[in-house]
């Protein structure tokens, strides 16, 4: 689904990249998620809406071309740079955000793949957390 990018996903320039944007209840959850996994599952950039009702993954460019997760967008996006070897984090690629976890200067961009696998356990823990109350 997403292997053609996996090649891809550990050294995308943020400069060119797509973005995935999720609710921010889940999109919270899917950073732990991906904070946990090991190695090349790391969660890369992620943005936050100036109201934080949604998150946004940066991911390699084209991944937008076939993403389809419901209850999920993902759109190009151009600008953010990377950051400095000892400078500050580089302005967000789109207006209006900041970052939540912010590039560094060889950090890489989050793999779909391994994205849409948080996404969804995200939302299955968020789903039985609501049942219990």
């Amino acid at each position: 689904m997403y292997t053609a990018h996996a090649a891809h996903a550990s050294r995308v320039d943020h400069e060119h990249c797509d973005l995935v944007t999720v609710p921010a209840r889940q999109g919270l959850e899917a950073v732990d998620i991906l904070r946990r996994g090991a190695g090349d599952e790391a969660v890369g950039p992620v943005l936050h809406d100036g109201t934080c009702d949604t998150l946004g993954f940066l991911v390699p460019p084209g991944t937008a071309a076939c993403w389809d997760l419901p209850g999920s967008a993902c759109t190009q996006t151009f600008g953010g740079g990377r950051a400095g070897a000892q400078g500050p984090p580089p302005p967000p690629p789109v207006a209006g955000t900041g970052w939540l976890v912010p590039p560094g200067s060889t950090d890489p961009v989050t793999d779909p793949a391994v994205l849409r696998a948080a996404l969804g356990e995200a939302r299955r823990l968020i789903e039985a957390a609501d049942n219990c109350r």
